[in-house]
């Protein structure tokens, strides 16, 4: 063994093409709504290709799923220079997929959402967006005839991909987790209750250039580039659009989570069950994931055939929207890319 350090779906609507370069093949996306296993609940998943490709091995298929506040298709499909992260892996011959938990970005939004969020209580756990990626991963596996795909998560979803990953290793073919949540060392400044929570423009980008020296905020995270992400995601969320002012709504299940479990020393998921090759990536300036928690996950991967840890210079925890986004898109895109030597 090696260690290396440090059901019915429903199509939205027809493939639509991805302006690219003259020369280069055009990238086509198709958007479904797949029901959720244990409820019938409407995901959304998004997938991207290029046009003409519909057979996939296991090794060349991929599933993103999004944090605790913001839709994955905003995240990893937002074209910032660079282009966009799905459409970068859709050109070197991937098969991409992208889903939203319930309750977030394109899938469905329970009542609760639009009441007043003291009204009812939190939803959309972990142990729910767990069965949400089950359903999506399971919509791929029947829709390509293929037994395993790659996995990649960031923040809370690096819970939901190393919580799936654990109960499903056959179905697993590599994981990836940007800023893997882990265990805090002190409980949280909240308790995870009501329904959902909203963020604003205002404080979304306050938290996201947290760890920035404040005379390179604009050269790290330029302006022009978070207005972009954010009209793309306040679009996703129509209802707390029309807030005054305009605000982005998420579940609590996840603060719930934290507050239950993170905070009070249990893990939620154990990295001593995965049996997948599996990298662990962090920015430099995250104040979200402390690197002491990438350490942890690191040292509990004991079954893995091999394993990874890189910590990028200069980012924090939305790096993926910021100057050194490459860097992260790169490393990942090679450890995707690298044959799987299991000895």
């Amino acid at each position: 063994m090696h260690r290396f350090g440090f059901a019915l779906v429903t199509c939205l609507s027809f493939a639509w093409l991805v302006p690219a370069s003259a020369h280069a093949q055009r990238v086509i996306a198709e958007t479904f709504m797949i029901p959720a296993a244990d409820s019938g609940i409407q995901l959304y998943v998004r997938n991207k290709r290029l046009e003409g490709h519909d057979r996939f091995s296991g090794e060349r298929v991929v599933l993103f799923v999004h944090g605790a506040t913001y839709p994955a298709e905003t995240f990893f499909d937002i074209d910032l220079p660079g282009g966009s992260w799905a459409d970068l892996v859709a050109r070197k011959g991937y098969d991409v997929y992208l889903v939203d938990v319930r309750g977030y970005g394109g899938s469905a939004r329970p009542p609760s959402m639009d009441a007043p969020p003291a009204e009812n209580p939190p939803f959309a756990t972990t142990a729910d967006a767990i069965k949400d990626v089950g359903s999506a991963v399971e919509f791929i596996l029947r829709r390509r005839g293929i037994s395993k795909l790659n996995l990649v998560g960031w923040s809370w979803g690096t819970t939901i991909m190393g919580g799936y990953a654990s109960a499903n290793n056959e179905k697993v073919s590599k994981l990836a987790l940007y800023a893997p949540l882990w265990i805090l060392k002190a409980p949280p400044p909240f308790s995870g209750s009501g329904a959902y929570r909203t963020a604003s423009r205002d404080s979304v980008r306050e938290r996201g250039i947290r760890g920035i020296p404040a005379q390179r905020v604009e050269e790290i995270s330029p302006t022009t580039w978070f207005d972009l992400w954010w009209q793309a995601t306040l679009a996703t969320d129509p209802i707390g659009a029309r807030q005054t002012p305009p605000v982005i709504r998420a579940p609590n299940g996840v603060l719930k989570d934290i507050a239950d479990y993170l905070g009070v020393g249990k893990p939620i998921w154990d990295p001593g069950k995965i049996r997948a090759p599996t990298l662990l990536i962090l920015a430099e300036w995250d104040q979200d994931v402390p690197l002491y928690m990438v350490q942890e996950v690191f040292s509990k991967l004991v079954n893995t055939p091999y394993k990874r840890h890189v910590v990028i210079g200069e980012g924090t925890h939305t790096i993926a929207l910021e100057k050194n986004r490459m860097h992260l898109i790169n490393q990942i895109q090679s450890f995707l890319d690298e044959i799987r030597v299991d000895a």
